[in-house]
């Protein structure tokens, strides 16, 4: 474009939106394809929320928050604007696509990268458009657009968090940048921007006026929500839940400002066609979505857990934000494409066809996604729901095809009018089409859409209540057989994985059976039912530090309990011997078993104690390197703790973490990560422990290091709860702490376990000091799963590390140099096995074990030592001198255990 052209008001504006929308299209094609393959790409629910969220909303928000703030603005924008606008939704394009790489691949650095590009771009949008606002007129819905630019500066900073959680962090901050995160997109950036929209855009799609006060209230409203999305972000970072609730709470205030005029438009126009009930039903999912966010930050307390924000992702990213986009984009588009009120008739008839029965298969399909309880009624309902959204997109193919036809056409006679006109022709050439005058021209609806308080519709649209009862009939008619066929195939998969038929019919009567759960164990253990019986069980916690919960063999079962809380499972008809138990980690094996018997029928149920069956030993590639996540321990014993009483908080977490190449497990730990940090201070020190439990059950402190009274400090404390563990450090060694909860060896087996480094009082220098901390665990069949008990019992172990990861040291070395002087601390947390540590190519001078020296440098006799035998809690360290360089391996010489990941490397340097 030349430069006298840049500078001239671009008058062809469809071209411009063809331009901009054509990502979105991209993204919705690519929706249902990745939704598809799911299961084989890595990280694809976080992968499908970003897709959504950036691709499709951030995208269409950047495209009509642009046309509408044009429309409310009265603006003229040039070429060099136009070709502007463009770039910045092909820059924001490659930000998503790079985020999504990142994300899939678990590259954090690529991730970031993605979101600097994304909170750039939507920088340059956000001025853009104040830039807008401050070369304009005044005008009636200016705060709009202002609130448009504040939006847009909330996302870079919710990409900022998103950036920094593409590291993994630890809970809690896991938890808490989640939430913060999704306030300042989903609250901030997509709410403010919808709310501002929907205070004008509402009236038009329902073809009424606005309510007398309604900007009024509108801008009240966006005040408020904009001060909410503050105090819950403000709230979530420094993980105060109840004012993250207060903040969430006040948003909804904030829509309720002016969700009162916008129901009353709809009282006065009600919805007729697919816009319509799709934006209604998208408001509806969003004031769901943020009762239940209040409801779960108000009664979780400390406990919140990021996995808790999923659960009802569902209604606010499909349900909210995906159908509102739909249904918006479902009514502009005719009106962008134009055409004059015929064309847009036409247009809209495409889009808009079986407007009823679309809306109503998606949130019939939502519905049953969300309230559910079976497997196959939910997928069902999952595909109802992406079907009934799906259809946009052959009902824009069918707008199109029939769109651009008539605006060929149109130009076409408008071209051998203007001809005519220009050789002296008159009308009567064109029989059928008046020659155009100022009188008879409609305003192109394109330019007032949304922003007029008082609308004419230049395309009125026939009434369609008779068709819109048939479509929504027909839509409850499809899911109801929907629930129907999902309900008959959940009770086929439950029959064909429960126990042989029974002969035994239901009597219509029903047993209710009281039970506590207190000391790993039911009380009563065994219940007997009358064959044919309905079972309801009501179960206590009656344990006053423990969580516990009640499963049944088939699946009913109820929430995990806190102490003193109850609830009621109802199990259903009983035809046959059964059993339930404690779903936490090793309560079944240590006895939490509800035995279920049938009178006159003999053969109780067997069951096994241990929480699942020993399967076989995972198979592990140990000569891979860990996971690029993955942060090396460093082993360098810490510093002495200055002062002579050290304070120290434990907090209780419970992730998913890496201990092993393509290995994780559901980690129990203190302060985030498996194994906890060691300590290193001096004999007679004072040590001032405060434990925070935030996991979900009940944990504990034993320090092996002091000696006191295990009744008070070493009881198990509860979710929430905290205690003080304080006590003295009387001798030297290297001393074991870990969960003294039972069973204590699936705690530690699960991460909760640490040292004290107590040096004797005579412990010469050295040139360097390292910690090795051996620890066992058994693992689950699949990734992220609780360690398995089974495996404990039966004594065979998957994995055997130093330092809480299999092989880190393989792969990143520890050091020293030549004639240098070494000294390990070497701990064998087990639980249960020991270490025989050995260093390849070098021999120990110096050995302490359990408090006493064993070997001395510069002994007399001259003798040295080959190994450090260690039983499960013991501890000590040896000391060597390294003669040559070279890449010398430390393994436990049980070889066993050394193939089970029990080695590293020393990498000595001349």
């Amino acid at each position: 474009m030349s430069k006298t052209t840049d500078h001239k008001p671009d008058t062809n504006k469809r071209s411009w939106h063809r331009k901009a929308s054509r990502p979105v299209s991209g993204w919705l094609v690519a929706l249902p394809i990745v939704a598809i393959a799911s299961r084989w790409i890595p990280q694809s629910h976080w992968l499908l929320v970003h897709m959504v969220t950036l691709g499709v909303a951030t995208t269409s928000i950047m495209v009509w928050g642009q046309y509408f703030t044009e429309a409310i603005l009265h603006n003229n924008l040039t070429g060099a604007d136009r070709s502007r606008q463009v770039l910045r939704i092909r820059l924001l394009t490659v930000g998503i696509v790079v985020t999504c790489v990142g994300i899939v691949a678990a590259w954090p650095w690529v991730t970031v990268a993605g979101a600097v590009v994304v909170g750039t771009v939507l920088t340059w949008y956000a001025f853009a458009l104040a830039n807008q606002v401050r070369h304009a007129l005044p005008g009636r819905f200016d705060s709009t657009v202002r609130f448009y630019c504040a939006a847009a500066c909330l996302l870079p900073l919710g990409a900022t968090l998103g950036a920094i959680m593409a590291f993994s962090p630890i809970e809690p901050w896991r938890t808490r940048l989640l939430v913060a995160h999704q306030a300042l997109n989903l609250l901030g950036f997509v709410g403010l921007t919808v709310i501002g929209t929907l205070i004008t855009l509402w009236p038009t799609v329902l073809r009424t006026t606005m309510r007398p006060a309604q900007e009024r209230h509108g801008t009240h409203s966006l005040y408020v929500m904009a001060a909410a999305v503050a105090v819950t972000t403000a709230g979530a970072l420094c993980g105060l839940w109840w004012l993250t609730a207060i903040g969430v709470a006040a948003y909804i205030v904030g829509i309720g400002i002016v969700l009162a005029d916008l129901v009353a438009c709809a009282v006065h126009k009600p919805p007729r066609d697919f816009p319509g009930f799709t934006m209604g039903a998208a408001i509806f999912w969003l004031l769901v979505w943020l009762v239940w966010l209040v409801c779960k930050l108000a009664s979780t307390g400390t406990g919140l857990l990021a996995d808790d924000i999923f659960t009802l992702s569902v209604p606010v990213i499909v349900g909210f934000l995906l159908q509102l986009l739909i249904g918006a984009m479902s009514y502009l588009m005719p009106m962008v494409m134009g055409g004059g009120p015929r064309i847009v008739r036409a247009t809209n008839a495409k889009m808009h066809a079986f407007g009823a029965l679309r809306a109503t298969v998606t949130n019939a399909g939502l519905l049953l996604w969300v309230l559910a309880v079976g497997t196959w009624t939910r997928r069902i309902g999952m595909v109802m729901a992406v079907v009934g959204l799906a259809t946009f997109l052959p009902a824009t193919a069918a707008m199109v095809r029939t769109g651009v036809p008539m605006l060929k056409e149109k130009g076409r006679q408008m071209a051998a009018r203007k001809a005519a006109a220009e050789k002296g022709e008159t009308a009567a050439a064109f029989p059928g089409k008046p020659a155009a005058s100022k009188a008879s021209k409609i305003p192109d609806r394109s330019v007032v859409a949304g922003v007029t308080s008082k609308t004419i519709d230049p395309a009125p649209i026939a009434p369609t209540d008779r068709r819109s009862f048939v479509g929504a009939f027909a839509g409850l008619a499809t899911a109801l057989t929907a629930a129907a066929v999902g309900n008959r195939l959940d009770h086929n998969d439950a029959v064909s994985t429960a126990a042989p038929e029974s002969s035994v019919s239901p009597i219509g009567h029903t047993t209710t059976v009281a039970i506590t759960a207190k000391g790993m164990k039911y009380h009563p253990s065994t219940i007997t039912v009358p064959a044919g019986d309905e079972l309801v069980v009501e179960v206590t916690n009656k344990d006053p530090n423990q969580v516990h919960d009640l499963h049944f063999a088939n699946g009913t079962h109820s929430p995990r309990l806190d102490p003193g809380a109850r609830a009621t499972v109802k199990v259903g008809v009983i035809t046959d011997p059964t059993e339930g138990w404690c779903t936490i980690v090793g309560h079944k094996s240590a006895g939490m078993v509800l035995t279920v018997t049938v009178n006159g029928i003999s053969g109780a149920t067997e069951h096994n104690n241990h929480s699942g069956s020993a399967n076989p030993r995972r198979s592990i590639d140990l000569t891979k390197a860990p996971g690029k996540g993955f942060t090396t321990r460093n082993a360098v014993v810490p510093a002495l703790l200055t002062g002579r009483v050290h304070s120290m908080a434990l907090t209780v977490e419970e992730s998913v973490q890496e201990i092993a190449p393509d290995t994780t497990i559901a980690a129990m730990t203190y302060n985030g990560r498996y194994m906890a940090p060691v300590i290193h201070a001096r004999i007679g020190d004072h040590m001032r422990i405060h434990l925070v439990n935030n996991g979900s059950m009940g944990h504990s402190l034993d320090f092996h290091a002091g000696t006191v009274s295990p009744d008070d400090v070493m009881r198990t404390i509860a979710p929430g709860q905290e205690l003080d563990y304080n006590f003295t450090l009387p001798r030297a060694g290297i001393w074991l702490y870990h969960c003294s909860t039972m069973p204590m060896s699936a705690h530690i087996a699960a991460g909760m376990f640490g040292a004290v480094i107590v040096p004797p009082h005579d412990l010469p220098r050295a040139d360097r000091e390292y910690y090795l901390v051996q620890s066992e665990t058994y693992l689950s069949e699949h990734n992220g799963g609780e360690v398995n008990t089974a495996k404990i019992a039966n004594e065979t172990p998957d994995l055997t590390m130093f330092n809480g990861h299999a092989n880190q040291y393989v792969f990143a070395p520890l050091t020293a140099k030549v004639g240098e002087r070494v000294r390990i601390w070497v701990l064998a947390a087990g639980p249960s096995r020991g270490c025989s540590f050995h260093v390849v190519g070098t021999q120990f001078d110096t050995v302490f074990k359990e408090g006493a020296y064993t070997l001395r440098r510069g002994n007399p006799e001259g003798g040295g030592c080959q190994a450090l035998d260690l039983s499960s809690a013991q501890g000590g360290f040896v000391e060597m001198v390294f003669e040559e360089p070279g890449r010398y391996t430390f393994v436990n010489h049980s070889f066993v255990e050394m193939e089970r990941g029990a080695r590293g490397i020393i990498q000595v340097t001349a």
